[in-house]
């Protein structure tokens, strides 16, 4: 009798677990789902108000919008025609998607490759329905100069690449972190002089 309920409350148990990892993947879904939507907004809003405008300034000559189509790849990039960006993004998205799953307990981990996610689908959106990305972010960071290459102002860019470039310096930082061996201090043992256990 003990052996048939034990048995009978497995699949409940595995019907929790299993809800349990699922809620794990709500939040990497919103963060992509809200990266594309800003996305689109955003370039919708910048076709619709500078089309026919060469740049409207919001702070001067650092920042200002520029609607630019872009048939390459990011930062000026133009390896092959924008179809072999369009093929890459696909091949690439399982991937992301693959990375978010199996991180999903790891919030530093899924959510900024949800924004990687969602930005290569926001990018992908553009090269499906027009051949080429919209960009019209257009900031002077500062003036590069190595050797024969000159950059004067920086690459045009929009929503999609800022969460595609600020995650993956993220994780690169977070990886780099880890690797260091750095822990939150809510992970360090309270006590490190007395065994687990043993408090009196």
């Amino acid at each position: 009798m003990p052996g048939s309920v034990l048995n009978a409350s497995r699949p409940k148990r595995k019907r929790n677990l299993a809800a349990n990892q699922a809620k794990l993947l709500v939040w990497p879904l919103i963060v992509v789902a809200a990266a594309v939507i800003a996305d689109q907004t955003t370039k919708l809003l910048a076709v619709t108000y500078l089309t026919d405008q060469v740049s409207v300034k919001v702070l001067g000559n650092f920042l200002m919008f520029t609607l630019v189509y872009n048939a390459g790849g990011a930062m000026g990039t133009r390896i092959g025609p924008s179809l072999y960006y369009l093929i890459m993004a696909l091949v690439v998205l399982p991937f992301i998607g693959y990375y978010i799953f199996r991180n999903r307990h790891v919030k530093a981990v899924s959510i900024p490759m949800a924004f990687i996610a969602g930005g290569a689908i926001g990018n992908l959106i553009d090269r499906i329905r027009l051949g080429q990305v919209i960009d019209f972010i257009d900031v002077d960071f500062f003036h590069i100069s190595i050797g024969s290459f000159e950059l004067d102002r920086w690459w045009t860019f929009n929503v999609a690449d800022s969460c595609i470039t600020c995650s993956i310096a993220f994780l690169i930082v977070y990886m780099f972190v880890k690797h260091r061996g750095i822990e939150p201090r809510d992970r360090l043992p309270r006590n490190i002089d007395q065994p687990s256990g043993l408090a009196g």
